[in-house]
């Protein structure tokens, strides 16, 4: 049975849940960890204690990425709001908490609405709550969805206006270009002809930098990383040792990602909803990737995805980027 639409108390705002798959499912899991190699996908890091290191490791010194583009957003705000104009109807996917929006809502001259579409229904309701305290005026489109099987925007009463896809956090460095390439191409038609895009891509740099960024001298990301294993515990009946696993991160060059790894260090013997499953020691479970662009590279990306770059802006280190693009006509 579907639930409702939500309303708000402090604003009848509709929240459209497409009832996005956040369970982790057994087989999935199962067939990660019994492959050769071993691997499961990002989106099981992402339980309550899970999006809550994500957040710590944001605000460690070794993580530029986070700190880096909300100094580029604001440093360009002015520039950002010229290209854009009036009446934006702004759409972000993953939107989280919103933290970054409020650069863009901020500098944007009468925006006539915001779509966050967000697969955690209980962090998009926090977020829209917040953002009805901070811009009574704003009308909100909140969508409970996996951004990845996004096809269309459920509601039929958006106003018109300049569609604008804001995809910020480097996220799109998750995805194999191919699978970038995809993404963005599926988000160009979910908002349409004439749509623009700001998006942030972390660039390739020093190994070193880039290395310590993911392996944090407090342990952060190293936590974040185990947790994955303890959601699985959790959530299927496993027993799998954490303590019999070490955090691994570090930078591919010839397929310029960073790579994050759970590594045994020890022989392991596991059970996993009610399945045996085993780790030589020293054998990898491959966690989460992180593809690194030159500017370059990605304005290519984007050609290939129907977008034109129009601008590309970057911190002093040229840590960061945050591309300017429109749909090619």
């Amino acid at each position: 049975m579907r639930r409702p639409d939500l309303t708000l108390e402090t604003s009848p705002v509709a929240l459209r849940d497409l009832h996005p798959r956040t369970a982790m499912e057994a087989r999935e899991v199962l067939a990660g960890l019994r492959a050769n190699p071993k691997s499961l996908p990002p989106k099981y890091f992402y339980d309550r204690e899970g999006s809550r290191l994500f957040e710590e490791i944001c605000d460690q010194p070794e993580y530029y990425p986070t700190r880096t583009e909300i100094a580029i957003l604001e440093a360009r705000a002015d520039a950002l709001a010229n290209r854009l104009g009036r009446e934006v109807l702004l759409i972000e996917y993953g939107s989280g908490s919103s933290r970054k929006t409020r650069i863009l809502l901020d500098c944007l001259p009468e925006p006539v609405g915001y779509v966050p579409v967000e697969i955690s229904r209980a962090a998009l309701e926090g977020a829209v709550e917040g953002l009805l305290e901070e811009y009574p005026g704003l009308s909100l489109y909140p969508v409970c969805a996996d951004y990845m099987e996004l096809r269309s925007l459920p509601f039929a009463d958006l106003p018109e206006g300049k569609r604008v896809l804001f995809f910020p956090g480097s996220t799109i460095g998750n995805l194999h270009p191919r699978e970038a390439v995809a993404l963005l191409r599926n988000m160009r038609a979910v908002a349409g002809p004439g749509c623009a895009l700001v998006l942030g891509v972390d660039l390739r740099k020093d190994a070193a930098v880039l290395e310590r960024a993911y392996n944090d001298r407090r342990g952060v990301t190293a936590a974040f990383n185990l947790n994955l294993l303890r959601h699985v515990n959790k959530a299927l009946e496993g027993d799998l040792p954490l303590d019999a696993f070490r955090h691994r991160a570090f930078f591919n060059a010839r397929l310029s990602r960073i790579e994050m790894h759970l590594v045994a260090t020890r022989a392991v013997t596991a059970r996993v909803a009610g399945k045996t499953v085993r780790f030589g020691e020293g054998e990898s479970l491959h966690t989460e990737n992180s593809y690194k662009y030159s500017a370059e590279e990605f304005t290519e990306l984007l050609k290939g995805a129907g977008f034109e770059a129009s601008a590309a802006w970057t911190d002093p280190r040229k840590y960061f980027c945050v591309f300017y693009a429109e749909s090619a006509r």
